[in-house]
């Protein structure tokens, strides 16, 4: 046979296939009524269970494994379907659209915000990038950010959230777990560190360098360069260099932003000392009230899956089946559980998404530690 006689008759299985795949999915949509009058469940793991015995027993060994997996995801859609045609609209979906009506149409240009650090640290300039005139109150860490909003002292607050270089802010992951709130807009900020030390002083004087743990990671070549020279994390970079002008040492210097040589007096030793010039960090904007700006096109999730094979599976292929895009999946681990993790994603998929909609009234009902972080848009 010649190639093209085999993609007939390939052809022809495929058509077959998809009638009988469309049949499959009709009876699914009876039984999804037939549970809904008898207070049933959409999943069933003891009837696929069964299901995929059996039909493993009819294959070749050979094709075991691929009938399995065949057949996992064929649950998967139909369930799916079973629980958009049985889930109508939820009461997250109902918040969500209530948020989307009484929202104003664009962030405040003038509002109070909570950074971490001191004048010149990037959580700050993330915040001038995402409101016009901020007035910004600083805080000596990421939780007392999230306490200023969670108390109402700050309408909103700024907090990195990964890097392109460094990854994940883990603090702020963990603080996520801790607090109630909302995400309600982000900015991208592309990091340019420098090694800033007091005036007079010599690169080759340096002796210590300090700075946040997530810069000095961010600049790991660099410092890797420096031999003899002692790293020391700091709470934040702006902080950082104004300790250091506030101490009067010849022998230390700081990475931060350029910008904190003019805030705090410092001179610049070096200019572009991340690992790459296409460094970036995301930052998260928060809110006490759930807040949803024209443009919304990320969401985040939280959610605390059951601890048993293929339960991470089954939640991807939700997003697969209804072809929502997952830009982040970032897991923590829950303290005071036996390896338990909370999982956080980021969907990007318009709010006004009916697909979205769906799939977040499903998981309401289906994932009871569900928790919606907000749509937002990230500039």
């Amino acid at each position: 046979m010649d190639i093209q006689n085999i993609r007939d008759e390939i052809n022809e299985i495929d058509d077959r296939l998809v009638e009988l795949f469309v049949r499959r999915m009709q009876i699914a949509q009876d039984v999804a009524t037939y549970k809904k009058e008898h207070n049933l469940p959409v999943t069933d793991r003891t009837r696929e269970r069964e299901v995929i015995y059996r039909l493993t027993e009819k294959v070749d060994p050979a094709f075991s494994s691929y009938t399995r997996s065949l057949y996992q995801k064929l649950f998967e859609l139909s369930k799916t379907y079973q629980s958009a045609l049985l889930s109508g609209e939820s009461s997250l979906v109902k918040q969500i659209s209530s948020a989307l009506e009484t929202t104003e149409k664009r962030l405040p240009a003038r509002a109070k915000i909570a950074c971490q650090g001191t004048e010149g640290a990037y959580s700050q300039l993330a915040a001038d990038r995402i409101f016009p005139t901020p007035s910004v109150e600083f805080f000596d860490s990421f939780d007392a950010v999230f306490r200023a909003v969670d108390s109402g002292l700050c309408r909103y607050g700024v907090l990195p959230i990964e890097n392109s270089t460094a990854g994940s802010v883990t603090a702020v992951y963990e603080l996520m777990q801790k607090y109630r709130f909302y995400i309600v807009g982000g900015a991208r900020l592309c990091v340019g560190h420098a090694l800033l030390a007091p005036k007079h002083t010599k690169l080759s004087d340096v002796r210590e360098v300090y700075s946040h743990e997530q810069a000095l990671a961010q600049c790991s070549d660099y410092l890797k360069q420096m031999d003899g020279v002692v790293v020391t994390p700091a709470k934040n970079t702006a902080l950082a260099a104004k300790e250091l002008a506030e101490s009067g040492r010849r022998d230390a210097a700081v990475i931060c932003s350029a910008d904190c040589a003019q805030l705090y007096g410092l001179s610049v030793l070096e200019h572009s000392v991340a690992n790459t010039e296409n460094n970036h960090t995301r930052f998260i904007c928060i809110a006490k009230e759930l807040e949803i700006y024209p443009g919304a096109d990320r969401t985040g999730l939280m959610m605390r899956l059951p601890h048993k094979p293929g339960s991470l599976y089954a939640l991807l292929s939700r997003f697969d089946a209804l072809g929502i895009n997952l830009s982040k999946l970032e897991s923590r681990p829950i303290a005071g559980t036996d390896f338990e993790f909370m999982f956080y994603f980021d969907v990007d998929a318009s709010v006004y998404d009916e697909n979205l909609l769906s799939l977040l009234s499903q998981l309401e009902a289906e994932i009871p530690g569900l928790v919606y972080l907000g749509s937002y848009h990230e500039c």
